[in-house]
């Protein structure tokens, strides 16, 4: 079975790349619990792990990090050098603040910790699935405390246009998405319409100077939008 993006009730596909044999066939049992996820490829390394995405083109790629050879940021890195468009989740051991860094400015739509539930990781290729973005929230808080200490590199900010004042409203939403919320979740927290949701985020991305909303949160993290 190949990818395709998901729509309503279509089975989520998805790619596993890690370097432990264990670990993929881990990830494959118990993502396969679920009716609605299946895992169409595994790779060992960022290079296989590239070409198994461009042959399945699935929905959702697991993605870890450090690995022999082709790491992990070679590999989101060379995705969208091709222009690959495909959300990459990242699922890691390691809970580096500058490679948490380096993976979203490389393109990745989710960072998690392989601590994280059946029911959380699940969720979150789920969300990518949907178009959304997930960072763990303990790995938000310490991005937070990192821009207090002036730690976050103004790489993040490179090439972009000034940022826009924000509505209180637009900055509601825009914590939101930074704790990983879709659509339908922030219409549900903040009584709103889906429909009034998304013209709330398209206004925080153009505002922000954006196109998507992992890179909107690295810019609000700059700019301490999020404190």
């Amino acid at each position: 079975m190949t990818g395709g993006r998901v729509t309503g009730g279509r089975v989520i596909s998805v790619c596993v790349v890690d370097d432990q044999t264990l670990v993929r066939q881990g990830i494959r049992s118990l993502l396969e619990l679920a009716d609605d996820v299946v895992v169409v490829a595994e790779a060992g390394d960022g290079q296989t792990g590239v070409a198994a995405v461009e042959r399945h083109r699935p929905d959702v790629v697991l993605l870890d990090l450090r690995m022999p050879g082709r790491d992990g940021i070679w590999a989101l890195r060379t995705l969208r050098e091709r222009g690959v468009d495909v959300p990459v989740l990242v699922l890691t051991t390691f809970d580096d603040d500058e490679l948490v860094l380096q993976a979203l400015r490389a393109g990745a739509r989710g960072y998690l910790l392989k601590d994280v539930t059946l029911a959380q990781l699940i969720g979150a290729v789920r969300t990518l699935a949907a178009g959304g973005t997930l960072v763990a929230p303990a790995i938000t808080d310490r991005l937070l405390r990192a821009v207090a200490a002036g730690d976050v590199p103004a790489a993040v900010d490179r090439d972009a246009p000034p940022v826009q004042e924000l509505t209180e409203r637009e900055r509601e939403v825009l914590r939101l998405i930074a704790t990983g919320y879709s659509n339908r979740e922030i219409a549900e927290a903040l009584f709103l319409a889906e429909g009034t949701v998304k013209n709330h985020v398209s206004a925080v991305l153009l505002k922000l100077g954006t196109r998507d909303r992992t890179r909107a949160v690295l810019r609000a993290l700059h700019h301490g939008l999020l404190g």
